[in-house]
């Protein structure tokens, strides 16, 4: 079997499992979790001539309930503050629009890409091959693209089973295999993620003089790259006008996605969410500062979620 016919067939197969995972998840959705505010139970006379309207009950857990922090004299001050109400705003958005929101954007991305190649068919050399190689990668560049393309790879797949894996696995091979494959998974990806950071900073280094958006881009973007006309070959340089987005947004991409990933693996170390939404609050917006390490990771697992999804 010749490399070139590997590599279809591990496209094929990898475009059938994102095809059936993309479904599953997308279909089949998550559920959502009800944060309704607790109502006060207040009907009848307020038991002890209480004049506030308000059992005894509704006024201890009422304040508990809504995050009211007292003292404590031990270390962990969040101690003091036995409820955290914003989890349940947390994994209600995490378990309910993020989930349905990437399933349904890997099902358009599929199908965008599956009406593309059903108009457009395969895109080949129009006289044929012509028996010359030209090396327009060296191996250090080769190298560098296999280990950030694999690694991802390994990182979408672990990733996406802790988001959807419950609702599509479970159902298939069971709760026991699940926890085996999820434990074993989570250790990959947070080991296999520096693999990826390493991959991000060579490719900046080896191609980001080569993606700088000019003038001859723009003849590329007035014929559509060809890609929709057979026999135009719009002209470019190292790298075409597509190419460079697509480098750009793998770029600030990962970039994001690394920030946030060492982010979760040293919670209480990394925080970067309070002096982001300092900078942020400068230029109009009003967003709170005073955030816990626990609202910090949950902060860092929303965004890492959807930059992945995105990505």
């Amino acid at each position: 079997m010749t490399w070139s016919i590997l590599r279809r067939v591990v496209g094929t197969l990898g475009l059938a499992l994102l095809v059936a995972y993309g479904a599953a998840a997308g279909l089949t959705g998550s559920p959502v979790v009800d944060i309704s505010p607790v109502l006060a139970q207040t009907s009848g006379a307020p038991p002890g001539g209480a004049l506030s309207g308000k059992s005894p009950t509704e006024r201890i857990w009422g304040p508990i309930r809504r995050g009211v922090q007292g003292s404590v004299t031990i270390p962990d001050k969040q101690a003091a503050t036995l409820v955290q109400s914003d989890g349940d705003n947390w994994r209600a958005f995490k378990n309910g629009p993020l989930s349905q929101f990437g399933g349904w954007l890997l099902l358009a991305s599929i199908a965008v890409l599956i009406v593309f190649r059903l108009v457009r068919g395969q895109i080949k050399i129009e006289h044929g091959p012509s028996g010359k190689t030209i090396e327009r990668f060296n191996a250090v560049e080769r190298a560098t693209h296999w280990v950030t393309a694999s690694s991802f790879i390994v990182l979408a797949l672990t990733g996406l089973n802790v988001l959807y894996g419950r609702y599509v696995l479970i159902p298939i091979i069971g709760q026991e295999a699940f926890a085996f494959i999820t434990y074993y998974g989570k250790i990959v990806h947070n080991y296999i993620g520096f693999a990826f950071i390493a991959g991000i900073i060579m490719m900046f280094i080896l191609w980001a003089r080569h993606n700088i958006f000019d003038k001859v881009d723009l003849a590329w973007i007035a014929q559509g790259g060809g890609l929709f006309v057979k026999g135009q070959h719009p002209p470019a340089r190292k790298f075409n006008f597509g190419q460079k987005c697509i480098f750009w947004i793998v770029i600030l991409g990962g970039i994001t996605l690394s920030l946030s990933g060492v982010a979760l693996l040293f919670p209480y170390e990394i925080t970067p969410w309070a002096a982001t939404f300092k900078a942020l609050n400068l230029v109009g917006f009003s967003l709170p500062t005073n955030l816990t390490p626990l609202q910090e990771t949950q902060l860092s697992v929303l965004w890492h979620s959807l930059a992945a999804l995105v990505m």
